[in-house]
C-alpha cells in the first residue's frame, strides 16, 4: 500500500469517528490500528536511515 493511500484512509476514518460519536466499530478499530501500525513503519524507516531533519547541530546567533 502506497503511503499516501494510508494517510487517506487514516483521514477518512478519522472523519467517520468524528461523524459516529467519536467512537469506532470493532472492525474499524482494527483497521484504524493496522493502518497506524503501516504509519509507525514507515516513520521508523526513514529515522532508522537518517532521512529526517534533526534540527541544527548549534544555536546559531542571527543578530549579528
Amino acid at each position: 500500500m502506497k503511503p499516501s493511500e494510508v494517510l487517506k484512509q487514516l483521514k477518512e476514518l478519522k472523519e467517520t469517528w468524528r461523524k459516529q460519536g467519536f467512537s469506532y466499530t470493532i472492525e474499524q478499530q482494527a483497521e484504524y490500528e493496522r493502518l497506524r501500525q503501516l504509519r509507525y513503519k514507515r516513520v521508523a524507516y526513514f529515522r532508522e536511515n537518517d532521512l529526517v531533519w534533526k534540527g541544527l547541530s548549534k544555536q546559531v546567533d542571527v543578530s549579528k
